[in-house]
């Protein structure tokens, strides 16, 4: 059955819907701002009611298999219990969609995803680093920042707030290892200040800084 359930989350984590929703409306998302699947690449790509739809559907891909965890597995399967179960299917589910079969093994970044997980498995951590996402998002206008500091928040949340089970703190921590990892390029972009700030439409036009940054790529210009 564990494996029946780590499969089915694999596969369901492994759908990138922000790729499907995109190529529905005529656009390559990889083609597109940071060329990532995620929600906040959508936005720029087809804009907010589309970006904000594939935000909800990769929360779900980490809902769903912590959700049925938790009414499936009663009893400690290899002295596991059953939060800590639904949290490691969940985080499954995130991987499925960080690397994906269906596109080479590429993928999101697994934040919405990783929410659905938390919220599935770890509820009260996961909205208090929903909040904090939020306040440093609205605040800086950079989504990988809110999503960095929510991401390691989170263990704070876990342990000293929550309390939720202990043996959800090394899967907790790997989930954050794998952020970090995920995110190094943005992290390297906010330090340069060239990072892309959210903003809710679609990216019609080119900002100033992208114009400049294509007029110095322009094999022309180096002449």
């Amino acid at each position: 059955m564990l494996f029946a359930l780590a499969v089915f989350a694999f596969l369901l984590g492994s759908i990138p819907f922000g790729v499907i929703i995109c190529r529905a409306k005529g656009v390559d998302i990889f083609s597109v701002g940071s060329g990532n699947i995620g929600a906040t690449n959508v936005v720029r790509a087809v804009g907010p009611a589309l970006g904000f739809t594939v935000f909800f559907l990769d929360v779900l891909k980490g809902y769903l298999p912590g959700l049925i965890a938790r009414f499936v597995i009663k009893d400690y399967p290899f002295s596991i219990d059953a939060q800590t179960w639904a949290f490691v299917l969940g985080s499954i589910s995130i991987f499925g969609h960080m690397f994906s079969p269906w596109i080479k093994f590429k993928g999101g970044k697994g934040i919405a995803t990783g929410l659905g997980a938390m919220l599935a498995s770890i509820p009260q951590t996961a909205l208090w680093s929903l909040l904090v996402m939020l306040v440093v998002t609205s605040m800086s206008r950079y989504v990988s920042l809110g999503s960095i500091v929510a991401a390691v928040a989170s263990i704070f949340f876990s342990r000293f707030l929550v309390h939720d089970s202990i043996q959800v703190l090394p899967i907790l921590i790997l989930f954050n290892f794998v952020v970090i990892v995920k995110h190094r390029q943005n992290i390297v972009r906010i330090m340069n200040g060239t990072e892309s700030k959210f903003r809710f439409k679609k990216n019609d036009e080119p900002t100033e800084k992208e114009e400049e940054k294509e007029e110095r790529n322009d094999p022309e210009n180096r002449l």
